[in-house]
């Protein structure tokens, strides 16, 4: 049975004492949460709070992610975070790929192949993220588009490499703008990427794969989209942020 995922991205938000404390909340209010054994809670907090994050979480069901990762191993990159800097701290996943990266960064499918290659041959867990443009999904290109994303950076990887991947699928549209794809749309596209995965690699590796979305989850619609069967948790932005919202999503896997 595929892990469900519920991820906090917290983004470029709360410094120390604020982490802490949001932490503090999620730890509180988790413990009155009966998760199940196949259920994940992660948190991706700012990469200058993630040794207090993974200290503080280390006897809670919480795991700790990063945001972002160099695709270089070490060496004159200067602001760049390698992979073993992150397992050094006890940090086992990173998010890859996010629009954010994507469209601020020029972050091109290439790069992000790197990224998952450096990733997975340190061990650690990639949270791949892709998703269209708005103008993507009016033109009815959204298929086509996610479809490249996918094959581009990772599909030159063994089906063994998948155990250590989350897909997270994040119509660009979606974040951070109110709007959410309805949760017939989020099936029909975690429908249609499991089949890509199923196509290339076989039914083992397709139904094992956990599929998030990731566009606007709030505790008022997150049952309703994971109710989805392909839909397999959430990537969240803003509810994230506030223990009492990321803890109710939590309930609604």
């Amino acid at each position: 049975m595929r892990a469900k995922i519920v991820a906090g991205n917290w983004k470029m938000n709360k410094n120390l004492s604020e982490a802490k404390a949001l932490i503090k909340g999620l730890k509180k209010e988790l413990k009155k949460v009966k998760l199940d054994k196949n259920t994940r809670v992660v948190i991706a907090p700012s990469s200058v709070n993630l040794r207090s994050a993974v200290n503080r979480t280390k006897k809670s069901v919480i795991e700790v992610a990063a945001q972002n990762v160099s695709h270089e191993k070490s060496g004159a990159f200067t602001g760049e975070v390698s992979v073993d800097m992150l397992n050094d701290i006890g940090v086992a996943s990173s998010i890859v790929g996010h629009s954010e990266r994507r469209t601020y960064y020029g972050e091109t499918d290439a790069l992000l192949a790197q990224k998952v290659d450096t990733v997975l041959g340190k061990g650690m867990e990639a949270i791949f993220c892709f998703g269209e443009q708005l103008e993507d999904r009016k033109s009815n290109n959204h298929f086509k588009v996610v479809e490249s994303q996918i094959k581009n950076a990772l599909f030159h990887l063994e089906a063994t490499s998948f155990s250590n991947i989350v897909l997270a699928y994040e119509p660009v549209w979606a974040i951070g703008t109110g709007e959410t794809a309805s949760p017939e749309q989020a099936q029909e596209m975690h429908k249609f990427i499991r089949s890509l995965l199923k196509d290339e690699y076989g039914d083992k590796v397709a139904d094992a794969m956990s599929i998030l979305y990731g566009g606007s989850v709030k505790p008022a619609n997150a049952e309703e989209i994971f109710s989805k069967p392909d839909v397999d948790g959430g990537l969240i932005g803003g509810a994230s942020l506030k223990a009492n919202d990321f803890i109710e999503i939590v309930k609604a896997i």
